[in-house]
């Protein structure tokens, strides 16, 4: 069991959440749903704090968390298990050096990976940017969330079919399906749980939110969450700013004791950097450009 409980964390809540009304009512949402015996899966662009909600919703729960990170390599021995074991021996004659005998016995013995991990002791899987993994991997999925039934390829009757423990719960997130490395979902996993489609946080979560992550003034987090804000609804971004842009500059003010002043040359510059880099993707230096006088013009705004 040791392998297993190395990959099981307990929930606890987040020092530095954030829970506004936003938030609290998304959370109570999904824990009626969850309640009701469906799986909740939270989908939204990168940025709109998917991951962190499923562990908050994972902590109101309050059982053992498993999580899987999508990836486009899994099959679905990846995330069930598989049979494995061989063990060699050798043994030296103690009357005679020159005799050595070699014993060689194979032993299959099925090991379990993290889906089981949870089917099997009622754990919450939290299954991260689930539309990563190819569909052929993730159809073990289908028996389990709606026959309560996993089959695995153990050779052994035995090990072959599990019930699935009554207090297994699933939370899934993943990036729209436009996103570079996205699988389109199944129908009929699809259809098993409940889609909450997160967008970007209202003004008061994003705010708090920045605030908690740098230990800014409300005034000063207040300055970088205009300019962040004010980029997104200019619609010139290749992608929209989210509020990780705000933490990061926050947290980079506070790092060198810095306040976000119009006059500040290294906050300018750090607004810049910063922003240009998670709205283009493509590398543009004239769209780059176009973002920097953005940001330029919501700085003399702003601060």
């Amino acid at each position: 069991m040791n392998n297993e409980t190395n990959t099981v964390l307990e929930p606890k809540p987040m020092s530095d959440f954030v829970e506004t009304a936003y938030i609290k009512d998304i959370t109570e949402r999904s824990l009626t749903y969850i309640k009701a015996g469906f799986p909740v899966h939270f989908r939204g662009p990168s940025g709109t704090g998917k991951t962190t909600v499923a562990m908050h919703l994972a902590s109101k729960i309050g059982r053992p968390v498993v999580i899987i990170h999508g990836d486009a390599e899994y099959k679905t021995s990846d995330l069930v298990g598989s049979e494995s074991g061989y063990r060699f021996k050798k043994l030296d004659d103690r009357f005679i050096h020159s005799v050595h005998k070699v014993e060689e016995d194979m032993e299959k013995k099925w090991v379990n990976n993290r889906l089981t991990i949870a089917v099997k002791n009622g754990f919450t899987l939290i299954y991260d940017e689930f539309t990563r993994s190819r569909a052929e991997a993730n159809n073990i999925l289908l028996p389990i969330l709606q026959e309560k039934m996993m089959s695995t390829s153990a050779g052994k009757e035995e090990d072959y079919y599990m019930k699935v423990h009554p207090e297994f719960r699933a939370i899934f997130t993943s990036n729209p399906e436009e996103y570079a490395g996205v699988n389109r979902t199944q129908d009929a996993l699809r259809d098993r749980m409940v889609t909450m489609d997160l967008d970007h946080f209202d003004y008061e979560t994003e705010l708090q939110i920045t605030r908690a992550k740098s230990n800014l003034t409300l005034d000063d987090a207040e300055k970088i969450i205009k300019i962040v804000r004010g980029l997104r609804e200019s619609g010139k971004t290749e992608f929209d700013p989210t509020v990780r842009g705000s933490i990061m500059i926050a947290k980079t003010l506070a790092t060198i004791n810095a306040t976000p002043s119009k006059n500040n040359e290294m906050f300018r510059l750090i607004c810049q950097d910063i922003l240009t880099s998670e709205t283009s993707r493509v590398g543009s230096k004239t769209n780059q450009e176009k973002v920097r006088l953005i940001v330029n013009e919501l700085i003399e705004k702003n601060c």
